[in-house]
């Protein structure tokens, strides 16, 4: 049986070949450059969906033969999950595909700050034999006597640690959800607060998804019980760090630098006291801040995952009935 699998908005548009390998003979893969342009037939006759973004309410009442929705990234927090769970079809993302490329890019934040990459760089340029001072690197700290603490330890947290470990930290996590012994298992160790992990860290990185119960939850609260010196790197989502709590935690020194792959408002809103300061170079905050246009996931490896593992687990999906990633299994009270 030949099944049929819809890419209603398809993201990237430098060719379908990896999407088609993805499903083989198994499936007809479609594509349109926008959902408004795909036809009735083809929404009804839609055995799997795959996009970036939820449907319109409107497109999804046509999706009538429809059994699985992939979206081919790792949140899920702009889909309506009861709203697909109440026609009996399960929501499935894609958490695998940049899970080391996230890890590798916490860490390259973290390093750059640390050992004063861009900071030397820029020195430099400005003076190249005056600024040569090895010594003039603001937040220099041997790693191994550092302490890295990580907010959420699933895929991605969990690489991070590992790479941490591999330079020498002690590595301490915050995590309620993850079941006793997690720690154990990879050597790191387990505190129950937000307070209790930023008041002992010198790196802090966040690993979590994003939900009403994560958004802002990086707060002026939290942030006041930081370690002097704290470093914060965030490549999980924007929205969880309350941007104007930090900016004030930076213009007072209770934290001491921070890198940014994400930003509650994408691209960076350039009005924003915080990104404003950034931009002009304002001397409280230069050398302090880097920011990175959500590109921790970027490599062609990882882009090569996440567009072929989209329609593999809808393949897979419709063809034996493994479901994978689901994300919205306690809305779908009878499957298709």
């Amino acid at each position: 049986m030949t099944f049929r699998l819809v890419w209603p908005d398809m993201r990237w548009r430098d060719g379908r070949d990896i999407e088609r390998a993805s499903v083989a003979d198994g499936g007809e893969a479609i594509f349109y450059d926008s959902a408004a342009d795909v036809t009735e037939e083809h929404w009804r006759t839609a055995d799997a969906i795959v996009n970036v973004l939820d449907l319109a309410p409107e497109y999804r009442a046509l999706a009538e033969r429809c059994r699985i929705f992939v979206t081919p990234k790792v949140g899920f927090d702009n889909l309506d999950l009861a709203a697909w769970g109440a026609m009996g079809v399960p929501v499935c993302n894609v958490p695998d595909y940049g899970t080391q490329e996230v890890a590798d890019h916490a860490m390259a934040l973290m390093l750059s700050l640390m050992k004063g990459i861009t900071f030397h760089t820029r020195e430099l340029k400005q003076d190249p034999r005056g600024k040569w001072r090895p010594a003039l690197n603001p937040y220099g700290k041997r790693l191994s006597a550092c302490v890295f603490g990580i907010v959420g330890l699933g895929r991605i947290g969990t690489a991070a640690a590992l790479r941490a470990k591999a330079f020498g930290m002690d590595v301490v996590f915050y995590d309620p959800h993850l079941a006793n012994g997690s720690d154990l298992a990879i050597g790191v160790r387990r505190v129950h607060s937000l307070e209790e992990l930023f008041a002992q860290s010198d790196v802090v990185s966040l690993h979590l998804p994003l939900s009403a119960d994560t958004e802002k939850l990086i707060n002026a609260d939290v942030l006041a019980a930081s370690k002097p010196g704290l470093i914060l790197v965030n490549t999980a989502r924007g929205p969880i760090i309350d941007l104007d709590a930090l900016h004030d935690a930076l213009r007072r020194d209770v934290v001491q630098a921070v890198g940014l792959d994400v930003l509650p408002e994408e691209p960076a809103n350039p009005e924003h006291p915080l990104i404003r300061a950034w931009a002009d170079d304002e001397p409280w905050i230069d050398h302090r801040l880097l920011i990175t246009p959500h590109s921790a996931f970027f490599t062609p490896e990882s882009v090569y995952d996440m567009r072929y593992k989209a329609g593999e687990v809808a393949l897979t999906y419709l063809q034996g009935g493994r479901l994978q990633n689901c994300v919205n299994a306690e809305h779908v009270v009878q499957p298709r």
